[in-house]
């Protein structure tokens, strides 16, 4: 979970907010006309859908359910109506966490999961968020790929986190500073 400072904390201030930066060019096809909403609870059997196909070991419906109902930044990507993603994020003081995020398996490699990533930077950073962390498995190789060409770095390892078909999975511990 995120890191959470008290009220002596420097991080409850907003002294030391980061630059608004321009979000990139897109690398997805300029035909496509995306658009970031948020999720509602009528959208969670559409997100599991994807959420069960994407991964081996999916969250279930109650996930999904408690993170809208707790406030987590819950958001979908659709291009003309056709739902390509989500993503669960939390952020607090100047901190965020990544908790989760899917593209439509037949939409991957198109870039999309980049311009998901770019849409949560800006979002966070127009919210005073300076760092965003994340958790990974080490045998998801995409997702990897997608967090370091996305800027993260690996700042720790947390030992047999996930669950795994034979035992027990660790997760790299990835952030990046978004005012960089």
């Amino acid at each position: 979970c995120a890191r959470q400072g008290g009220a002596d904390d420097s991080r409850t201030s907003g002294a030391g907010r980061c630059e608004m930066k321009p979000m990139p060019a897109a690398m997805t096809e300029p035909s496509l006309n995306i658009e970031f909403l948020p999720m509602q609870s009528g959208d969670i059997d559409a997100v599991l859908a994807i959420e069960q196909n994407v991964q081996a070991f999916p969250w279930s419906r109650g996930n999904f359910a408690d993170s809208l109902e707790t406030g987590y930044g819950c958001w979908l990507m659709r291009a003309d109506g056709q739902l390509l993603g989500f993503a669960v994020m939390m952020m607090a003081f100047d901190e965020a966490e990544l908790l989760n995020i899917g593209i439509v398996t037949q939409r991957q490699r198109e870039g999309l999961g980049s311009r998901f990533m770019e849409y949560l930077f800006e979002l966070a950073r127009s919210r005073g968020v300076q760092r965003m962390f994340l958790e990974v498995r080490p045998s998801n190789i995409s997702a990897l790929a997608l967090y370091q060409r996305s800027g993260f770095v690996q700042s720790g390892l947390r030992v047999d986190y996930y669950p795994a078909p034979d035992g027990r999975e660790d997760a790299l511990m990835l952030e990046r500073d978004l005012c960089a």
